[in-house]
């Protein structure tokens, strides 16, 4: 009888440590800071990982520059895939990175439009249409893209007539809702979100030429971590997300190597 009820504490005892083992497992998820251009592009890339690694991730998606702001006040991330390289610079001088930033890719500017009845041969004749009353853009201050989209409004002589026109957008992620939902006539946004699956069906798009805004070098950063476990799971998809398999699914959603 002793032995029996032996065996049975020590099957309970098995249970409750399995159960705690699931329960820490849990625990151990992946917080990635995600700038909103690379969304779909992050969502791919954690697909095809899952090849190589049973690991759980959580995706923070924003501006880059609210990111980093969030990571420099303790937002708990491991690490910021960022829409340039200054944020990544930034955090690596307040000593929050665990390995110096890397490029990953170089972003494409493109203006975008879900109305019918506009043509895209021209951009720049596009702009200036009588027609179109709200151009959307991200905000410059926290998102690269609409840094880039500023500094070409401004270099090409039309900012002061289109200002008026302007809706300035939280994200990229928010523009591209104004664009989608018509909110917006046209505005801009990245190549990576328009040829994305859940975006490439809508509207039509034509690519800024590159050689009219400075360069959108797309870098991440792996940020210290006092838990292994994490720190291991992340430099891991860190890696991986340098390997030749990851640069080919960059490319397929449009973003050059840097």
């Amino acid at each position: 009888m002793k032995r029996y009820k032996g065996i049975v504490v020590a099957q309970i005892v098995l249970i409750c440590c399995l159960l705690s083992g699931c329960t820490s497992a849990k625990k151990e998820v992946v917080r990635l800071a995600v700038a909103a251009n690379m969304q779909y592009t992050v969502e791919a890339l954690l697909k095809a990982y899952k090849a190589h690694a049973d690991t759980e991730f959580e995706l923070v998606v924003g501006a880059s520059g609210k990111l980093s702001q969030q990571i420099i006040h303790g937002a708990p991330y491991a690490m910021l895939i960022s829409a340039d390289s200054s944020y990544p610079m930034a955090l690596q001088t307040e000593g929050l990175a665990a390995l110096p930033p890397k490029p990953y890719a170089r972003g494409i500017l493109v203006l975008w439009t879900n109305r019918d009845d506009m043509q895209l041969t021209d951009w720049k004749a596009l702009l200036i249409d009588k027609r179109v009353k709200h151009i959307a853009l991200p905000n410059p201050k926290t998102a690269p893209y609409g840094k880039a989209a500023l500094f070409l409004l401004q270099h090409s002589g039309l900012y002061d007539q289109l200002a008026p026109k302007m809706v300035t957008a939280e994200s990229i992620s928010q523009a591209s809702q104004f664009i989608a939902s018509g909110s917006a006539d046209i505005g801009f946004t990245a190549k990576a979100i328009v040829l994305s699956p859940q975006m490439r069906h809508v509207g039509k798009f034509i690519e800024i030429p590159d050689t009219f805004y400075p360069p959108i070098v797309q870098s991440a950063v792996l940020l210290r971590n006092e838990q292994p476990a994490i720190a291991e799971k992340a430099l891991a998809f860190y890696d991986f997300l340098y390997s030749d398999e990851a640069k080919q699914i960059l490319l397929t959603f449009g973003y050059k190597e840097p």
